[in-house]
C-alpha cells in the first residue's frame, strides 16, 4: 500500500513510542561461531535468551501480534549474530525478490533489527532481511532515514514447516560503538507481514509519539568488545564507449577508468572514507525538464559516495552534493563557441572529474559527532579542431576545492547542538565562498515539545565580495494526536549558500503556522487518517515590503481495504508581489490569487495489479487561465521475479505568466501569457534473477510545449499593460532517456555492473508547429539522432581482517 502525500510546505512527523516499559535482552558470548546458513537448530543457539511478545504498531496499534516471533542474539570478538524465528503458515509467506533496499511496498515479508550503539536516542544502524533474503541497511538520524548506505554483512533465510527463519551476521566493521568494557545498546526488532500489512515491534512503538531511535529496548551482556581494524578497499576498473551526435560533429569517446574506494577506521569511533579517481558514469539519468522559472532545477543525488554515510553533513541543510563534480560552468559556452567559430567540438565533458573525495566521520563516547568532507575537482577543458586540423582548448572549469566541517553534540532527551561550515576555493580566485551554520534543537523531558533555533552566515569573495545571514526560530508540539508549529524565518538579501548548498531565493521574512491531527489507530471506516494545515505570510527583507500569503492543506485517509485517498488544497491569498520572476533586483510582478484543489489515491499494493491516480485543478480571477493536472500509474507483478510499471502525467496551464525579455529601449520588462502543455511518461521494469542479481530498465519521455498567447509590458508598480505580439517565442522541448543496468553482487561487497544509457542528442529539436499532438511528437523521437553509452564496471571488496586471517591460516 502506498501513501501518496501531496502537500506543498507542510511536513509529516514520524511517530513512535515513549513512556512504555523498557524491555531488556541479554546477549550471550558464543563459544562457537554460528554458520550463516538459515539453520537455527544448531546447538550454538540452544538455551539463549529470547525476545518475543511483539506489539503491533500498524494497523491495530497496541494489540499483541498474532504472529509469534522469537529473536536471539549472540556475539564474539568479530561480530554480532541474530537468529529470528518467524512463525506463520509457510504457504502464506510473501517472498518476492526485489532490489537491495527495495522492500517497501513490495509483496514480501521482512524482519528488521535497529541498533543504537551509543545510546544517544538519535542515531542508529538498521538492518533488514526479507523472506527472499534481500538485504537493506539504513542509517537513522534526527534528519531522517538514509537508505543508500550499503554495509557489508551476511544473512540467510529459509522457509520452514512453521514459518520462516532469518540468520544474520553483522561484523563490527559495519557499525561503530564506544571502546568501553561493558556495552549497553539500544535495540529493537521488527516484523512486517505483507498479507495483513502488519508492522510489529518487540519494544512497543506508539505512532502518536515523536521519534524512533529514542524508543528502543536495551541489549546488555556485551562485554570486552574490541573494535576491529576497520580497513577495506574497493578497487574498480571500468571501460566503455560513448557516441554523442552534435551540430558540430559526433563526439566519440572510449571510456577507460580505474580507481579505488578506501574505508579506514581511525579508531573505534571515526572512519575515513575516500574515493580516488571516482567514476560516476553508471548512475540513473537526471529527470531534466524545460525550466521556465528564475531558479535552477534541483536534481536527486544518485552517486553512491555522496549518498552513503552523509547524514551528518546534511543535518544543517546547506550541503547540496550535486555541486561537487557538477557540469562545468563553461559547458554551454564551449558548445556556443563551436557554433559561432565553425570549429569541430571534439570533447566537452558534461561533469567535472574529481581527483578524489574524502569523508571523515564518527561519534565519540561523549556523543560528539565529527564530520569532515573534502573533494578536489580537476580543471576541465573543451577541445576543438579548427579548419586547419589544429587542436585548441578552452577551460570550462577551474581547479576547485570543496570542504565541510561538522560538529554535532547530542544531549539527553534527543536535544542537540550542531555547528557546520562549508568552504569552496577556486583556482584563480574567481569566486570563493564560506558558510557557517549553528543549530540548536531542544526537546522537553516528556518529548512533547521542542524549540528549534538556527543561524547561518555566508561570505563570498574573489571577483565579488558580499555577506549575508539567515535566522530561524520555531516552537513545535511534536507528539500526540494534535501537533502544531509556530515558525519564523529571516534571510537577508545577500545570503548565499549556492557554492556548496542550494537556495532558490533569499531576501525574505516568513512567518508560518502548521497544525495537524493524526488518527493512527483504526476507526470503523479507516485504518488511519492525517489532516494537516499550513498558513504563512512573507515579506521582502530589503526593502521590507509585503510579498505574499498562502496556505496548503491535505487530508489523507487509509481505508480498511488499504486503499487510500488524499485531498489537497493550496493557494495564494489575495494579489501578491513576485520579486524574482523579472530577473532584475527590485523589479516586481503583480500576480493574481489562485486556488488549487486536488484528489489523489492508490489501490492496495499487495495485489499483483496496483494503481495510483490523481487529478488537480486551479483557478484565478483572470479569465481563461485554468490549470489542471491528471496523473496515473499501473504496476503489474508478473511473478516473484519480474514486475513492470508505467506512469504518466499531463499538465495544462492556460494562463501561465512569465518573463520573456528586457526591452532596453523602453526600459521595461516584457512578460508573456502562455499555454503550457507538459507530458511526462515513464516505464520501469525489473527482473531479479537472485537476491543479488537483477536487470533494471527505465525509459522516460518528457515533452513540454509552450505557446504564447499575448505579451505585456510590466510597469514600475508591478502591474502590466498590453503590447504588440512578439513572434518566435514558442518552444517545443523533448527529453528522452533509457537506462539499463545489469548488476551482479557476486560476493559480499563485490559486483559487476553492465550499463547502457540512451538519450536524445543534445542538439536535437523537433518542430512543435508540425508535430502538434503527443503521438506525432513521440514518433519523431525515433527518427532523430540519439546518444549512446555502453560501459562495464568491475568492483572488488577486500577486507583487511579477512586477508589477515587467510595469511595466518594458509
Amino acid at each position: 500500500m502506498k501513501y501518496i502525500v501531496h502537500f506543498t510546505a507542510a511536513f509529516l512527523i514520524t511517530f513512535t513510542a515513549i513512556g512504555q516499559p523498557v524491555k531488556t535482552l541479554i546477549a550471550v558470548k558464543a563459544n562457537q561461531v554460528p554458520k550463516i546458513d538459515g539453520n537455527i537448530q544448531e546447538k550454538v543457539w540452544a538455551n539463549i535468551p529470547v525476545a518475543s511478545d511483539f506489539i503491533i504498531n500498524q494497523p491495530n496499534f497496541g494489540e499483541p501480534s498474532p504472529f509469534k516471533t522469537n529473536v536471539q542474539v549472540l556475539y564474539d570478538d568479530n561480530a554480532i549474530y541474530i537468529a529470528a524465528r518467524l512463525f506463520d503458515d509457510p504457504s502464506l509467506v510473501r517472498k518476492q525478490l526485489t532490489q537491495r533496499d527495495g522492500e517497501q511496498r513490495q509483496d514480501v515479508d521482512y524482519f528488521t533489527i535497529a541498533i543504537d550503539t551509543y545510546n544517544d536516542n538519535q542515531n542508529a544502524f538498521q538492518f533488514i532481511v526479507t523472506s527472499a533474503n534481500v538485504q537493506s541497511d539504513i542509517r537513522l538520524s534526527p534528519t531522517g532515514s538514509f537508505y543508500n548506505w550499503d554495509a557489508v554483512w551476511e544473512s540467510k533465510t529459509a522457509i520452514t514447516e512453521d514459518g520462516w527463519v532469518v540468520e544474520m551476521k553483522i561484523p563490527y566493521m559495519a557499525i561503530r560503538f564506544p571502546n568501553v568494557e561493558a556495552q549497553s545498546w539500544g535495540i529493537n526488532f521488527g516484523r512486517f507481514t505483507r498479507r495483513t500489512n502488519e508492522n510489529a515491534y518487540w519494544q512497543t512503538v506508539d505512532p502518536n509519539i515523536s521519534g524512533f531511535v529514542n524508543q528502543m529496548g536495551d541489549l546488555t551482556g556485551l562485554n570486552s568488545l574490541k573494535p576491529p581494524v576497520r580497513l577495506s578497499l574497493q578497487p574498480y576498473v571500468s571501460t566503455g564507449f560513448s557516441n554523442i551526435p552534435t551540430r558540430s560533429g559526433t563526439q566519440k569517446t572510449f571510456l577507460r577508468n580505474g580507481g579505488m574506494d578506501v574505508k579506514y577506521g581511525v579508531n573505534e569511533s571515526f572512519t575515513i572514507d575516500m574515493t580516488l579517481v571516482p567514476d560516476f558514469g553508471q548512475v540513473q539519468s537526471d529527470n531534466l525538464v524545460l525550466n521556465l522559472t528564475p531558479f535552477e532545477q534541483q536534481f536527486n543525488e544518485n552517486r553512491p559516495f555522496f549518498t552513503e554515510g552523509t547524514e551528518l553533513f546534511n543535518k544543517a541543510g546547506i550541503f547540496y552534493s550535486r555541486r561537487v563534480g557538477a557540469m562545468p560552468e563553461g559547458y554551454y559556452r564551449a558548445r556556443q563557441l563551436a557554433v559561432d567559430s565553425g570549429y569541430q567540438l571534439i570533447t566537452n565533458p558534461a561533469a567535472s572529474q574529481l581527483y578524489n573525495a574524502t569523508k571523515f566521520s564518527g561519534r565519540n563516547k561523549q556523543n560528539l559527532g565529527i564530520g569532515i568532507f573534502n573533494a578536489i575537482s580537476a580543471p576541465m577543458f573543451a577541445s576543438f579542431k579548427t579548419g586547419k586540423d589544429e587542436m585548441v582548448e578552452m577551460q570550462t572549469d577551474p581547479l576547485t576545492n570543496y570542504n565541510i566541517i561538522v560538529l554535532d553534540q547530542a544531549f539527553k532527551n534527543r536535544s542537540s547542538l550542531t555547528f557546520t561550515n562549508t568552504n569552496v576555493l577556486r583556482q584563480g580566485n574567481k569566486r570563493n565562498a564560506n558558510v557557517s551554520a549553528l543549530d540548536l534543537v531542544f526537546y522537553d523531558a516528556k518529548n512533547e515539545h521542542r524549540l528549534v533555533t538556527r543561524g547561518r552566515f555566508s561570505h563570498v569573495w574573489g571577483n565579488q565580495t558580499y555577506s549575508g545571514f539567515k535566522s530561524q526560530l520555531a516552537y513545535e508540539k511534536i507528539s500526540g494526536r494534535v501537533t502544531y508549529s509556530l515558525n519564523s524565518n529571516i534571510e537577508s538579501d545577500q545570503f548565499d549558500v549556492n557554492d556548496l548548498g542550494i537556495l532558490f531565493a533569499a531576501n525574505k521574512v516568513r512567518t508560518g503556522l502548521s497544525v495537524g491531527y493524526h488518527q493512527n489507530t483504526p476507526t470503523k471506516k479507516f485504518n488511519l487518517y492525517h489532516i494537516n494545515l499550513n498558513l504563512y505570510t512573507q515579506n521582502l527583507y530589503k526593502p521590507f515590503v509585503y510579498q505574499e500569503s498562502g496556505f496548503n492543506s491535505n487530508a489523507l485517509f487509509v481505508f480498511k481495504n488499504f486503499w487510500d485517498i488524499n485531498l489537497v488544497t493550496s493557494g495564494m491569498i489575495g494579489w501578491y508581489n513576485d520579486f524574482f520572476e523579472l530577473r532584475r533586483a527590485g523589479a516586481k510582478l503583480k500576480r493574481a490569487p489562485w486556488l488549487f484543489t486536488g484528489i489523489f489515491g492508490s489501490s492496495d499494493s499487495r495485489k499483483k495489479l496496483y494503481g495510483s491516480w490523481g487529478f488537480g485543478i486551479a483557478e484565478s480571477p483572470i479569465p481563461n487561465d485554468t490549470y489542471f493536472s491528471l496523473e496515473g500509474s499501473l504496476r503489474y507483478r508478473f511473478s516473484n521475479k519480474f514486475s513492470l510499471s508505467i506512469s504518466g502525467k499531463r499538465e495544462e496551464d492556460r494562463g501561465n505568466f512569465g518573463w520573456v525579455l528586457y526591452d532596453n529601449t523602453a526600459g521595461k520588462s516584457i512578460i508573456g501569457k502562455r499555454s503550457l502543455y507538459t507530458y511526462t511518461n515513464q516505464v520501469n521494469g525489473i527482473y531479479n534473477f537472485t537476491p543479488r542479481m537483477n536487470l533494471t530498465v527505465r525509459a522516460r519521455h518528457y515533452w513540454r510545449k509552450v505557446n504564447y498567447v499575448s505579451f505585456h509590458e510590466v510597469q514600475n508598480d508591478g502591474n502590466w499593460t498590453d503590447r504588440p505580439f512578439v513572434n518566435g517565442r514558442d518552444r517545443n522541448f523533448n527529453v528522452f532517456n533509457m537506462d539499463m543496468f545489469y548488476t551482479w553482487d557476486f560476493r559480499l561487497g563485490s559486483r559487476i555492473i553492465f550499463a547502457w544509457k540512451n538519450a536524445l542528442a543534445p542538439d536535437v529539436s523537433i518542430d512543435g508547429a508540425l508535430q502538434r499532438n503527443y503521438s506525432n511528437n513521440a514518433k519523431q523521437l525515433l527518427t532523430v539522432p540519439h546518444s549512446n553509452e555502453v560501459s562495464v564496471k568491475f568492483v572488488y571488496f577486500l577486507d583487511y581482517n579477512e586477508l589477515r586471517k587467510q595469511t595466518s591460516n594458509p
